[in-house]
């Protein structure tokens, strides 16, 4: 009888303490996930005012909407066809002409996103409704690598550039210009990634942007 207890009372301690593990990493001790209808970004810890978020953390029943990858519209008819710069748009550079220090990825990438908010804007939606960004970049012809400060530079003139504290928007540089007001003032952090591909679907083209939006409750 005494072996008996010994051996209950040991299963009934290593049960107690398996029983406490599970217990310390429970579903109820986890975050909260957002409303239904509400999508919540995740901003990196220790940053100001950060270009992107971590993540986005998207409510059940929220509708959303996916745009189709879309590049650049070929505005510039004086440039050849398939070239480069057929795709600067000429309503932001008047003749094609690219101010001091604007690179050809940056009004490419300026004309794709003044696409993508049409294409919003189609659909009932905005700039602000934008939560994941997926942006994919071609070498401009002659350089090694894709041109990621100039897509940023285009990036910054329509999300990322209102300060969280004060609501202001945040000044943002075209080409070497100093900084001004961004064509778009919009605090909107989506979610993002920027690679680099060795080709795009379209002769000339740099820059390919898709985003998914949604819509607000």
């Amino acid at each position: 009888m005494f072996g008996r207890r010994t051996v209950i009372a040991v299963v009934t301690t290593a049960i107690a303490t398996c029983s406490f593990t599970i217990a310390a990493d429970a579903w109820w001790d986890r975050p909260k996930p957002p409303k239904p209808g509400t999508v919540v970004p995740a901003l990196p810890a220790g940053q100001a005012n950060p270009m992107i978020a971590n993540g986005v953390g998207i409510g059940a029943n929220t509708p959303i909407y996916k745009t189709s990858g879309l590049g650049p519209a070929a505005l510039n008819t004086s440039a050849p066809a398939g070239s480069e710069t057929r795709y600067v748009d000429t309503e932001v550079f008047p003749g094609g002409a690219l101010p001091p220090g604007v690179t050809i990825t940056e009004a490419q990438g300026i004309n794709a996103l003044r696409r993508i908010g049409e294409n919003l804007k189609a659909a009932g939606l905005t700039y602000a409704d934008v939560y994941t960004m997926r942006v994919f970049l071609q070498n401009p012809a002659g350089e090694p690598i894709a041109d990621f400060a100039g897509w940023n530079r285009a990036y910054r003139q329509y999300f990322a550039n209102t300060d969280l504290v004060t609501g202001k928007p945040i000044p943002v540089p075209l080409g070497t210009a100093p900084p001004t007001t961004p064509f778009v003032v919009n605090k909107a952090r989506p979610s993002r990634f920027a690679l680099e591909i060795e080709n795009l679907p379209v002769p000339g083209w740099l820059v390919e942007v898709e985003v998914d939006a949604a819509y607000r409750p």
